[in-house]
């Protein structure tokens, strides 16, 4: 299939025209569900993993967008979107708990992330932080707060490899460093946006115990994030994130 000269060639989106704020997913359908709760709401993409709408929040003009699975790819969607016009992206995803007292649904929003992504060791040197912008952490723990939500702020842990293989982790440090909370893409947008002058954040719902942990499947059930308190909080999730960019949009006016 060729690739229309108007759009770019990863993502399929227009090469110019969108909105200057975005929310990014993981997953196409909670790409869509987000679009719901939009205004004229308009599917403009879909190609690969990668599924693109635009609408309005609350008279603000906003890109959801879906990046797949995994920091590699969701760099592609992050450049390509920032190439058309974004400027800020806050990413509404799933992760697991690492820090005690943190619960199911519970909203984390990532001042920081560990580079253990996978690609953004390939980019720039790994003494380079990934960092959320204040204003993008700010804007979220205010919406966080009007919506009443359970929330913490801290660092979290972006790993390439959601499943645990034969190498040792540095688990019990991360432990007792603090550290939030574990996903997958987060740093690679950190580390994009601040070197590319873009403002970043990161919202994310806790759906599980960190992937690497021995679980007690008879007695848990394992790993599902298939669960009402879990959808629950990323509906929450999926407004406090919206809300967040239209109280950025606010400020800068």
């Amino acid at each position: 299939m060729t690739t229309s000269p108007d759009t770019l060639p990863i993502t399929r989106v227009p090469r110019t025209g969108l909105p200057a704020r975005a929310v990014v997913v993981g997953d196409p359908g909670r790409a869509a569900a987000v679009a719901d709760l939009l205004s004229d709401a308009k599917e403009v993409s879909y190609h690969r993993e990668y599924r693109v709408f635009t609408g309005s929040w609350q008279g603000t003009d906003v890109v959801v967008a879906s990046h797949g699975v995994g920091a590699p790819g969701a760099i592609l969607l992050f450049q390509e979107l920032a190439e058309a016009g974004v400027s800020t992206l806050i990413r509404l995803g799933t992760a697991g708990a690492i820090r005690p007292g943190i619960r199911d649904g519970d909203l984390v929003i990532a001042d920081a992330a560990v580079r253990d992504d996978g690609v953004t060791q390939q980019l720039i040197p790994a003494e380079y932080p990934a960092f959320s912008a204040p204003e993008a952490v700010l804007a979220l723990q205010r919406a966080a707060r009007a919506a009443d939500a359970p929330y913490h702020r801290g660092v979290v842990w972006t790993r390439a490899a959601f499943q645990p293989g034969f190498l040792p982790l540095p688990g019990e440090a991360y432990t007792a460093a603090g550290i939030a909370a574990i996903e997958m893409e987060l740093s690679a947008l950190y580390v994009f946006a601040s070197t590319h002058g873009l403002t970043a954040g990161g919202a994310l719902v806790v759906d599980g115990a960190n992937a690497d942990e021995l679980v007690d499947t008879e007695a848990t059930g394992g790993y599902d994030p298939h669960r009402n308190v879990v959808a629950e909080g990323v509906d929450r999730g999926a407004r406090i994130t919206l809300d967040a960019l239209r109280l950025l949009a606010s400020a800068e006016r």
